[in-house]
C-alpha cells in the first residue's frame, strides 16, 4: 500500500472527475517543435549575410568594389615610384645604346620580371590581396553545390588567383617581394564586382533602373578596363625598351584605338607588339558585342519608350492616358482636345501602352508639336513598375479607355475595370476618367471621379435623333473645343459661314456675384436672367447649381430665383474671363438694312420693344470682343415689370389668350390686327412670379390630356378601345419597375398597367392574343421608330426610355421596333414588356423580306446601329463597309425615309448617301482635307450627313471624357440633356417647329422673349433646313424625270392621322408660305413647268425639221428611259416582295423626291437671327413636376383648362 501511494501524484488543485479519469491531469506531454532549424547552422548563417541577404550583400559587394579599386590605386602608385633605369645591367662608363637601333629580339628580361617595390606600399599590397582572397575563398566555400570545378574554372576566381596568391607567396619567401605581379587585372574584378553591386542595389531598394542605364554602364566599364589593362602592359613590357611613362601609354593607347596611329609613340619589343595585338583582337571582339546589345537596347527604348523622371514629375503638370490598343485616331482626338484649352497649354501627356508603338503614331510624336509634350511608355497599368515609371502618383489625372475595336467587349470593359482598380490601388489620389463600353459594368468603377458610358449615351443620342433632328450634331459641337475658324472666313456659301461661327459656342460656367453677364440679375427669376443676358450680351444661360449642392439643374423655371452663390451655366463661343467689354455708341438710324460690322444689328428688329441694345461677338484667338450700345434711357423699373416697353394690354391679352384656350403659345393674339401691334404683342418677362398657378406657367398640358377632366378621358378611352393594347391595360406613368442593369438612373415614363406578354412583343409573328403579323393590321396612328441592332443589348433600354418619357404627350409617341439578328434573352423581354407600343422582330437589314415584315414601308426614321462583330477588320476603316452599302441600299430602296447611321469611324461618313458626280461633295471632301490639314479636332463638320444629324459614330464621345478635365461639369450637363439623368427640378430638352403662322416673331431674340414669358421655355439654337441651289448632277436629273413621270398616280398616306399634329422630326423643305400646306403640289407644278420649258424650248427647233435636234431628243429619250428603268425595278422589287409576304403594296411609293437640301444646326445665334419656315428650335422646357402647385389648385382647374393644352400640343412637341 505504501508503495501504491508513492506512485499515485497528489491532484492539483479544482480539477475536475473527468480530468481524473481521462489522465488529462499528468505531466504535460506536448513537445515543442523549432522550425527552420537548417538555417542556424554556421554556413547558412554566412551565406544569409553574403548572399541572401539584399542589403547585407549589396555592402558586400561594395566593400569588394573597394578593394579591387584600391589594388588599382597602388598599382599606379607603384609604377609612378619606379625607376628601370637602376636596374639596367649596363654600365655606368659604358656608352649608352640606342634602344632603336637595338634589335627587337634583344632586350633584358629581368627588367620585365623584376621590378622595385618599396617595404610600405608591399605590406598594403600584401594585406589587400589576403582581405581579397580570403572573401573569394569563403564565397567559393558558400556557393559551392557539388561540383569544385564549376567554382574554379571561373575567370573571376582565376584573375582572383594571379593577382592575389603572389603576394601570400612573397610573405613566405621574402626573396621573391620584388616578383611582378599583374594587380592591374583587378579592374577586371572591380567590374565584375560593379555589376553585381547593381543588382543588389535594385533589390534593396526596390527600384529598377533601365536596361539602357545598365548596359551603358556596362560597356563605359568595359572600355575603362580594355584601356587600363592596355596602359599598364605596355608601360611593363616597355620597361626592357623605350621605358614610357604612363601619360605615354595613355597617349599611344588613345592614338591606336582611335585608327589615327600617329606613329610617334611605338613599342620596341616583340612581347609589347604582341600585346597590342591581343588588345586590338579582344577589342574587335568584346566592343561590337557592348555596341551590339547597347544598339539594341536604344531599339526596345524607342519602342517601349522610356522613364517619366520624378523630378519632372515633381516640377512639371502630367496626365496619364491608359489605352490597350492606341491608334492614330484617338490619340489626335485627345491631344487636339486636350490642348485645346489655354490652361492645358504647360502639361505632359504620358500614354502607358501595353502595345508597341505604331508607324503613324511614332510618325505623329516625331512631329515637333508634340515630340516635347507627350511621352509614350509601354507598360501595363496592372504592374507597379510601370505605374511608377509613369509617376502615376505624381499625375493630375488618369485617363483610362476601352478599346472599343475588341472582338468581345466585355473583355474590354474587364480589362478596364482592373486598370482602374489598379491605379486607384498604386495611387488613391489621383482622379479616375474611365470610359466603359457596357453599361452593366459601369457599377463597378463607380469610385471613378467621372465615368463615360458608351453605350448608355449613344442610344440615348440615337433615340433623340428620331423625335429631335440632329441632337447627336448638337451635343458633339457642343463637346468639341472650337474658335469657329473651320472652313476659312471666305467660304463661298452663306450656310458654313454661319455654321462655322455658331459652332464655336461651347458650355462655360461662372459664379453669379463675379460675373458681369449675370451679376445685375441677382434676387430675379431664372428665364428673366436668361432672357436678358442674352439680349444684352448674346449667351444663352441654361442652368444654374446651388452652393449647397452638387446637382445641376437645366431651366429651373420662372421660380427658381438667382443667388449670389450659384453657379450659372452658360453657352457662349468663349468663357467670360476670356471677353473684353467694349461700350460703343447707339445706331442713330432705327429703320436702316444695315449695322456695325463690330458691334451693330438692324435697329428695325428691337425698336419696338426696347431700346437696350443688341449684343454682336467677335471671336479673335479665344477673345471676345462684345459691344455695348448706350441704355441709359432704358431701365427695367421705367418700362413694366418685364423691363421692356410692350405695347399697351399685351400682358393680359397674352394671360386671357391662354386661359381661354388658344391654340398656340406663339400665336397671335385675336386683338393684333397690323403687323406693327403683332410685333409689339409679346409678354414681358417677369422679374418676380407670384405664384405657379396662373395659366401662363402651367406646364403640365400634357398631364391634363391625360388625367385631365371626365370628357377627355373618355374620349381618349374609346380611341384606344379600337386599339388592342387599350382594350386589355391602361397606360400608366410611373417609374419602370426592371431595369436591365445596375445603375440606370430611374425615368418617370408611360408605362403599361400591366405587362406585355413576351409572346406579344414579337410583331412578325402571331399569338393566341393579337393575331397581327405585320405593322400595318396594328392601324398605328403615328409612324414607326426601326432600330436595327445585331442583338439586343441593355444599351438599347436607354434608346426606349426617353422615347417613353413622361412629359411626352401621348399622341405622339412613336411605336419602336427593334430589328434584331437574334431572338433577345427573357431579362431584356422582362425590362422592355411594360413599355407601351414597343416590339421587336428577328431579322437583319440586308435581308428586303425582313425590313418589310418590320414596317419599313411605314416608318418615318430608320436607325442602323453599328454591329459589334465588324469593328474588327484587317483594314481598320473597313469595319463600316457592311453597315455603309446596307445603308445605301436602303437609301435606295425608300428614298422617303429617314436613315440615321453609327459608323465606328467618323472619316466614312462621306459615304452616306454616296452620289458618284455630285460636285458639291466633291468641294466638301477637299474642304476636309484642308481642315485635317490645320489640325483641326471637326474636320468632319462640314460633311453634309453629320450637319444634318445623320450619321453619328460614338468616337466623337470620347471628347466628353477628355473636356470633363477642364469643365467637371459637362458630363452630367450632357446626361441630362440626353434624358439620362431626372434631376428634380431640372429641364428637358425638347423642339417646336416654326409654322407659317409663327413667322410674325421674325427673330431669335423675340422668340427667345416669347418662350420666356408664356412657359419659361429656353431656346438653345435652330435647326435649319434650306433649299441647296447648286448645279444638278446627273444621277440628280434622272431623280427628278423620274419623279416626275410618277407624279400622275396619287400618293396614298402611309398612316391616319386623327387631326392636324405637329411633328417636329419632319424634315419638309422650305417653300413659300402660301405652297406651304401642299409641298408635294408644288413640287409637282415646278416639275410640269420644267418639262413645259423644255417642250418649248424644243418646239420650234422640231418644226422647222431639224434632224440634229430631232436626234438629240430621240438620245435624251432613251437616256430618260435607262435612267427611270433603275428607279423603276426597285420600286418594282419591292412591291413583288410585299406581295409575296401579303402585305399591301398600297402604301408604298418608293418614287418620292426629297429634292436638293440641307440642313444644319445653329446654336445660340445671335438674337437678330431671322426665322425661316421650318425651322425646328431646341429648347430646355421646366421640369412640369416642380411646379405642380401643392395646395391651392384642384384638379377641376386643370380639367378646365385641358382643351386648350390639347391644342397647344399641336404646335410644340415635347421631347
Amino acid at each position: 500500500m505504501v508503495e501504491l501511494e508513492k506512485e499515485v501524484l497528489p491532484l492539483p488543485p479544482r480539477y475536475r472527475f473527468r480530468d481524473l479519469l481521462l489522465g488529462d491531469w499528468q505531466a504535460d506531454d506536448r513537445v515543442q517543435v523549432e522550425f527552420y532549424v537548417n538555417e542556424n547552422t554556421f554556413k547558412e548563417r554566412l551565406k544569409l549575410f553574403f548572399i541572401k541577404n539584399q542589403r547585407s550583400s549589396l555592402r558586400v559587394r561594395m566593400f569588394n568594389f573597394s578593394l579591387k579599386v584600391l589594388s588599382c590605386c597602388l598599382y599606379i602608385v607603384r609604377v609612378l615610384l619606379d625607376n628601370p633605369q637602376e636596374q639596367r645591367q649596363d654600365c655606368s662608363d659604358c656608352p649608352k645604346q640606342n634602344a632603336s637601333s637595338r634589335p627587337r629580339s634583344e632586350f633584358d628580361w629581368t627588367l620585365i620580371i623584376w621590378v622595385e617595390r618599396p617595404l610600405p606600399l608591399w605590406a598594403l599590397q600584401v594585406l589587400v590581396a589576403f582581405i581579397s582572397f580570403s572573401e573569394t575563398m569563403l564565397l567559393v566555400y558558400l556557393s559551392y553545390k557539388g561540383n569544385v570545378w564549376e567554382q574554379v574554372l571561373r575567370v573571376p576566381f582565376i584573375l582572383e588567383m594571379i593577382s592575389a596568391v603572389p603576394f601570400v607567396i612573397t610573405v613566405i619567401l621574402p626573396s621573391v617581394r620584388n616578383l611582378f605581379i599583374p594587380v592591374f587585372l583587378n579592374c577586371w574584378l572591380a567590374k565584375h564586382a560593379l555589376e553585381n553591386m547593381i543588382n543588389d542595389l535594385h533589390r534593396a531598394i526596390q527600384r529598377t533602373h533601365s536596361a539602357m542605364f545598365n548596359q551603358v554602364l556596362i560597356l563605359i566599364s568595359t572600355l575603362v578596363c580594355l584601356m587600363f589593362t592596355c596602359i599598364c602592359g605596355i608601360q611593363h613590357l616597355e620597361r626592357a625598351g623605350n621605358n614610357l611613362t604612363l601619360f605615354d601609354s595613355l597617349y599611344f593607347c588613345v592614338v591606336t584605338f582611335s585608327t589615327v596611329g600617329f606613329g610617334d609613340v611605338t613599342p620596341q619589343i616583340w612581347p609589347s607588339q604582341l600585346l597590342v595585338v591581343i588588345m586590338i583582337f579582344v577589342a574587335l571582339i568584346v566592343l561590337p558585342i557592348q555596341f551590339e546589345q547597347l544598339a539594341f537596347l536604344w531599339m526596345e527604348r524607342q519602342k517601349s519608350g522610356g522613364n517619366y523622371s520624378r523630378y519632372r514629375a515633381q516640377t512639371e503638370k502630367h496626365v496619364v492616358l491608359c489605352v490597350s490598343c492606341l491608334k492614330i485616331d484617338l490619340l489626335m482626338d485627345f491631344l487636339n482636345e486636350f490642348f485645346a484649352h489655354p490652361r492645358l497649354q504647360d502639361y505632359y501627356v504620358v500614354i502607358l501602352c501595353p502595345a508597341e508603338m505604331d508607324v503613324q503614331v511614332r510618325r505623329v510624336l516625331h512631329v515637333p508639336l508634340w515630340a516635347q509634350r507627350v511621352i509614350y511608355l509601354q507598360g501595363s497599368a496592372l504592374k507597379d513598375q510601370d505605374l511608377m515609371r509613369a509617376k502615376m502618383d505624381n499625375a493630375e489625372a488618369c485617363f483610362i479607355l476601352s478599346n472599343r475595336f475588341e472582338v468581345d467587349r466585355f473583355a474590354a470593359d474587364h480589362q478596364t475595370i482592373l486598370r482602374a482598380w489598379a491605379v486607384k490601388d498604386f495611387a488613391p489620389n489621383c482622379p479616375l476618367y474611365v470610359q466603359i463600353l457596357k453599361p452593366e459594368n459601369k457599377f463597378h468603377v463607380k469610385f471613378a471621379d467621372h465615368v463615360v458610358c458608351e453605350e448608355e449615351f449613344k442610344y440615348a443620342m440615337l433615340a433623340l435623333n428620331c423625335v429631335c433632328p440632329a441632337t447627336s450634331t448638337l451635343i458633339t459641337l457642343l463637346i468639341h473645343s472650337s474658335r469657329g475658324q473651320e472652313g476659312g472666313a471666305c467660304s463661298a456659301d452663306q450656310w458654313q459661314r454661319t455654321y462655322r461661327r455658331c459652332s464655336a459656342n461651347e458650355v462655360h460656367h461662372i459664379r453669379l456675384e463675379e460675373s458681369k453677364f449675370f451679376g445685375e440679375y441677382q434676387g430675379k427669376s431664372f428665364t428673366f436672367a436668361s432672357f436678358h443676358a442674352h439680349k444684352k450680351y448674346g449667351v444663352c444661360l441654361i442652368g444654374v447649381r446651388r452652393l449647397d449642392t452638387t446637382n445641376i439643374l437645366l431651366n429651373p423655371g420662372p421660380c427658381h430665383i438667382m443667388g449670389g452663390s450659384d453657379t450659372c451655366f452658360y453657352i457662349n463661343i468663349s468663357k467670360e474671363e476670356n471677353s473684353a467689354f467694349v461700350r460703343g455708341q447707339r445706331e442713330p438710324s432705327r429703320g436702316g438694312p444695315g449695322g456695325s460690322s463690330r458691334g451693330g444689328v438692324p435697329q428695325t428688329i428691337y425698336h419696338g420693344l426696347t431700346r437696350l441694345p443688341v449684343h454682336s461677338i467677335i471671336a479673335s484667338m479665344g477673345t471676345v470682343a462684345i459691344d455695348l450700345q448706350d441704355s441709359s434711357d432704358s431701365s427695367p423699373e421705367g418700362q413694366g415689370p418685364g423691363g421692356m416697353g410692350l405695347g399697351s394690354g399685351g400682358g393680359g391679352r397674352s394671360g386671357s389668350r391662354t386661359e381661354a384656350g388658344g391654340a398656340n403659345t406663339l400665336a397671335l393674339p385675336a386683338m393684333a390686327d397690323s403687323a406693327e401691334e403683332r410685333r409689339h404683342s409679346i409678354d414681358p418677362v417677369l422679374e418676380l412670379v407670384d405664384g405657379v398657378n396662373a395659366a401662363t406657367f402651367d406646364l403640365l398640358g400634357d398631364q391634363s390630356e391625360d388625367e385631365g377632366g371626365e370628357e377627355e378621358k373618355e374620349e381618349s378611352d374609346g380611341d384606344e378601345r379600337s386599339n388592342w393594347w387599350g382594350g386589355h391595360c391602361e397606360w400608366v406613368k410611373g417609374y419602370p419597375l426592371n431595369s436591365p442593369y445596375i445603375g440606370s438612373s430611374p425615368a418617370l415614363c408611360h408605362l403599361l398597367q400591366e405587362k406585355m406578354p413576351f409572346c406579344c412583343l414579337r410583331m412578325d409573328k402571331a399569338c393566341h392574343h393579337i393575331p397581327f403579323e405585320d405593322a400595318r393590321s396594328y392601324g398605328f396612328k403615328n409612324k414607326l421608330i426601326i432600330v436595327s441592332a445585331e442583338s439586343a443589348g441593355n444599351g438599347l433600354y436607354n434608346f426606349i426610355v426617353p422615347l417613353r418619357a413622361y412629359y411626352r404627350p401621348r399622341k405622339e409617341l412613336n411605336p419602336i421596333v427593334l430589328l434584331l439578328e437574334s431572338i433577345p434573352e427573357a431579362d431584356f423581354l422582362e425590362a422592355i414588356c411594360w413599355f407601351p407600343m414597343v416590339f421587336y422582330t428577328v431579322g437583319s437589314i440586308d435581308n428586303l423580306d425582313s425590313l418589310l415584315r418590320c414596317g419599313v414601308t411605314f416608318a418615318d426614321t430608320m436607325v442602323v446601329v453599328d454591329k459589334e462583330s465588324s469593328m474588327i477588320a484587317e483594314e481598320d476603316y473597313m469595319a463600316d463597309a457592311k453597315t455603309i452599302v446596307n445603308v445605301q441600299t436602303l437609301f435606295r430602296l425608300f428614298p422617303a425615309l429617314s436613315i440615321i447611321t453609327e459608323l465606328t469611324h467618323p472619316a466614312n461618313m462621306r459615304f452616306m448617301q454616296f452620289k458618284v458626280k455630285d460636285h458639291y461633295s466633291l468641294a466638301l471632301s477637299k474642304l476636309e482635307k484642308k481642315e485635317r490639314e490645320k489640325g483641326s479636332n471637326l474636320v468632319f463638320m462640314f460633311r453634309l450627313p453629320f450637319a444634318a444629324g445623320k450619321v453619328f459614330s460614338v468616337s466623337m464621345l470620347d471628347t466628353l471624357l477628355y473636356q470633363s478635365f477642364v469643365k467637371d461639369y459637362m458630363i452630367s450637363i450632357t446626361r441630362l440633356l440626353l434624358g439620362l439623368d431626372s434631376m428634380p427640378g431640372s429641364g428637358f430638352l425638347c423642339a417646336m417647329k416654326i409654322t407659317e403662322e409663327d413667322l410674325w416673331i421674325r427673330s431669335y431674340g423675340r422668340l427667345y422673349q416669347k418662350l420666356c414669358s408664356s412657359n419659361g421655355d429656353i431656346p438653345i439654337g435652330i435647326y435649319r433646313t434650306e433649299a441647296h441651289k447648286l448645279p444638278v448632277s446627273e444621277s440628280q436629273v434622272s431623280i427628278t424625270v423620274e419623279d416626275y413621270e410618277d407624279t400622275r398616280e396619287p400618293r396614298e398616306p402611309l398612316l391616319s392621322r386623327t387631326g392636324p399634329h405637329r411633328n417636329s422630326t419632319s424634315s419638309e423643305p422650305p417653300s413659300s408660305s402660301h405652297s406651304s400646306d401642299h409641298p408635294l403640289l408644288r413640287r409637282k407644278s415646278m416639275q410640269w413647268a420644267r418639262r413645259l420649258s423644255r417642250k418649248g424650248g424644243r418646239g420650234p427647233g422640231g418644226s422647222k425639221g431639224g434632224t440634229g435636234s430631232a436626234a438629240e431628243r430621240i438620245s435624251q429619250q432613251r437616256l430618260t428611259l435607262f435612267r427611270r428603268s433603275e428607279r423603276q425595278e426597285l420600286n418594282a422589287l419591292v412591291r413583288t416582295r410585299m406581295k409575296h409576304l401579303g402585305l399591301s403594296p398600297s402604301g408604298f411609293n418608293g418614287m418620292s423626291d426629297q429634292g436638293n437640301r440641307l440642313s444644319y444646326i445653329l446654336i445660340n445665334p445671335s438674337p437678330d437671327t431671322r426665322l425661316e419656315l421650318h425651322d425646328v428650335v431646341y429648347l430646355i422646357r421646366p421640369d412640369p413636376l416642380s411646379l405642380v402647385p401643392s395646395q391651392g389648385s384642384s384638379r377641376k382647374a386643370n380639367a378646365g383648362r385641358s382643351e386648350g393644352h390639347r391644342f397647344d400640343t399641336q404646335d410644340s412637341t415635347h421631347l
